[in-house]
């Protein structure tokens, strides 16, 4: 099934949000939007000058700076957002190094898929491409690809990075991951009631929000520990393809 994105298509992230530690609490995104809204006029231009011809090179495959920009482009605002929102002005070149670790990471993966023997089919392209939409509420693939094909990207390019995540799917598969516990749903849950609580105090009456119940939330919060816990496995095996691979960055 679809996992984040981060590691791969820049472009669903740009569309949909998505994020490697999964999609915060209904409260978190409200507040979230309001801080999009105070920043989007003061949201600079991504900076395209002086990429080199090659940006990195992993185990003697090249990643190209045409690759990497129109990657960059297409994620440069949810970097951007994520960095005001934290109270930092947009840095870009350290939004460039962010960048250029998930095109590493993508093709770290791929090629460990390739190495255990794993395929993506353009069937499984389009079960993969009929999942997202689904999941991210579209009527069809057909809708999606036109979301993609908004962030500047062709069709060609939509599915061979979709081909990668599927690649990238089978890989984490394989990674040992273990189920939430009880206890990690509840101190989640826990903490999410206190953000909003917080968040109430500082809004009118009118507009505070009722925390829902643990059994109401109980199914994002296990979707959310899983992603976590995911991607804290997916790290941990980062580092060591990292390890016993040479990788020579440019940018």
């Amino acid at each position: 099934m679809p996992k984040k994105f981060l590691l791969g298509l820049a472009a669903v992230a740009a569309v949909f949000g998505l994020a490697a530690c999964g999609a915060d609490n209904q409260a978190a995104t409200d507040n979230a939007s309001q801080t999009e809204e105070q920043g989007q006029q003061a949201m600079p231009e991504p900076e395209l000058d002086n990429i080199p011809e090659v940006v990195a090179v992993v185990d003697g495959k090249e990643i190209s700076g045409e690759t990497f920009a129109e990657n960059y482009e297409a994620q440069f605002q949810q970097l951007a957002m994520q960095a005001q929102m934290s109270g930092e002005e947009p840095d870009q070149d350290k939004l460039k190094q962010q960048a250029l670790e998930m095109l590493i990471n993508s093709e770290l993966l791929v090629m460990e898929a390739e190495e255990q023997g794993f395929s993506a089919s353009e069937e499984d392209v389009d079960e993969y491409l009929a999942k997202m939409a689904e999941d991210n509420g579209l009527e069809s693939s057909e809708k999606l690809m036109e979301e993609l094909k908004g962030q500047g990207l062709s069709e060609e390019r939509i599915r061979e990075d979709l081909q990668k995540e599927v690649l990238i799917d089978q890989v984490v598969e394989t990674l040992d991951v273990k189920e939430p516990s009880d206890k990690e749903l509840k101190e989640m849950y826990d903490t999410q009631v206190e953000q909003l609580e917080a968040m109430n105090e500082q809004v009118e009456e009118e507009q505070a929000q009722e925390a829902p119940s643990f059994e109401e939330m109980e199914p994002q919060l296990k979707q959310q520990a899983v992603m976590q816990k995911e991607n804290e496995a997916i790290s941990k095996f980062l580092d060591e393809l990292r390890n016993d691979t040479e990788i020579e960055t440019k940018l």
